[in-house]
């Protein structure tokens, strides 16, 4: 069922203690914010639109830099007023499922998400919730009685609404009134929310204590794959070489089905074996003739892609180019850069090298060029 996010970050979060807002600090070298739109985004959202304080809107670019099917918009002084304009800047239907989801619980999965959307088929809201497992005191220092826990229960999020439903209980809201969560929204204008198996994993990161539990978590949660990649092409007539995803002056041009981009094609061999999703060969067979001289970009994307709807994410690549010639120093830069801007990486994260074999073999011959490409990937464990 297709889905669209809100995510919102506008909070302080002074609670955590010391330092930046706390959708903004790392969590597994990743800022929090982005676990909670990368595990919306992996779940099949088709849009989701990031909350954040009107001084932090360049801060989410960097922080979900490489990441596509996002907007950020600024928030308000409360909560509710977030994600009202978070609810204004969809571009989604009335009927279309919307979750709201809080940065401060990193760990959402499609698993979540697919109870949510499922229990809101027979209502107007549907949340995560927990069972409240712990005797319940009420006092101020000393205990004035003892809370009775039945049919007690701990709201999580992401909390699955109608977008037209929700966004009508928001505007029957009393003025000045502040609702703790969207399903109390829901729940006052006369709706009917339900109540799937919550998680502990959605646990929200409120105190310093809260990020080194995380931590830990967040380690036991994802793996670094590694893939390697290898191509090579003949030289043939022509007046320039694709590398990179960049043209390069050369006497003679390279051969094959493509565009014989040795350099993006190892690449995305590299990407593709990382994830053990097979070979270029296999996604883009030279037998068929949509590819004739099709350019090599959309092979790498294409391989970027399978890592993104895996949950995963590129780390970072390197590509060593074995040819005498062209020269590869002066258009090193141009490459990193094209290469860093299809995989969704800074291009501190690229490396391009260049070597020769010292005029042996058929590269030594400049009968053709190789390529061979390493690159890292972090996916669910």
């Amino acid at each position: 069922m297709s889905f669209s996010g809100v995510v919102v970050a506008a909070g302080q979060g002074q609670r955590a203690g010391p330092g930046e807002p706390k959708a903004w600090r790392r969590l597994g070298a990743r800022p929090l914010v982005r676990w909670s739109v990368e595990g919306l985004l992996s779940a099949g959202a088709r849009e989701v639109v990031v909350v954040v304080a009107p001084n932090r809107l360049a801060h989410a670019d960097e922080a979900l830099f490489g990441l596509a099917g996002w907007t950020a918009v600024a928030g308000g002084k409360s909560r509710a007023e977030s994600v009202q304009a978070g609810l204004a800047a969809l571009t989604c239907g009335a009927d279309e499922p919307v979750l709201i989801h809080d940065a401060a619980r990193p760990f959402v999965a499609r698993a979540h998400v697919d109870r949510l959307l499922a229990a809101l088929a027979q209502a107007d809201g549907a949340v995560p919730a927990l069972p409240v497992a712990d005797t319940l005191k009420r006092g101020d220092g000393v205990i004035a009685e003892t809370v009775s826990r039945d049919q007690l229960w701990r709201a999580q999020t992401p909390q699955a609404f109608r977008l037209g439903r929700l966004m009508a209980a928001y505007l029957a809201w009393p003025t000045g009134a502040e609702p703790t969560d969207d399903a109390g929204v829901v729940e006052r204008d006369g709706g009917r929310v339900a109540m799937v198996p919550g998680d502990p994993m959605l646990m929200k990161l409120t105190y310093p204590e809260d990020f080194l539990m995380a931590e830990q978590l967040a380690r036991a949660s994802r793996i670094m794959r590694t893939g390697f990649g290898v191509d090579a092409h003949r030289f043939g007539p022509g007046d320039a070489v694709w590398l990179g995803g960049v043209r390069i002056a050369h006497d003679r041009g390279l051969v094959g089905h493509s565009d014989a981009d040795a350099g993006l094609h190892a690449l995305t061999d590299a990407v593709l074996g990382a994830i053990a999703a097979g070979d270029i060969g296999q996604h883009f067979p030279p037998s068929d003739p949509r590819w004739k001289g099709a350019s090599s970009d959309q092979f790498l994307t294409h391989a970027v892609s399978l890592v993104a709807a895996q949950g995963g994410r590129m780390i970072s690549a390197d590509l060593t180019l074995i040819c005498e010639r062209p020269k590869i120093g002066p258009h090193r830069d141009a490459l990193r850069a094209r290469i860093a801007e299809l995989l969704g990486l800074p291009i501190d994260r690229v490396s391009v090298k260049a070597t020769t074999t010292e005029g042996m073999g058929f590269t030594g011959r400049e009968e053709g060029l190789m390529a061979q490409a390493v690159v890292n990937v972090d996916t669910p464990a």
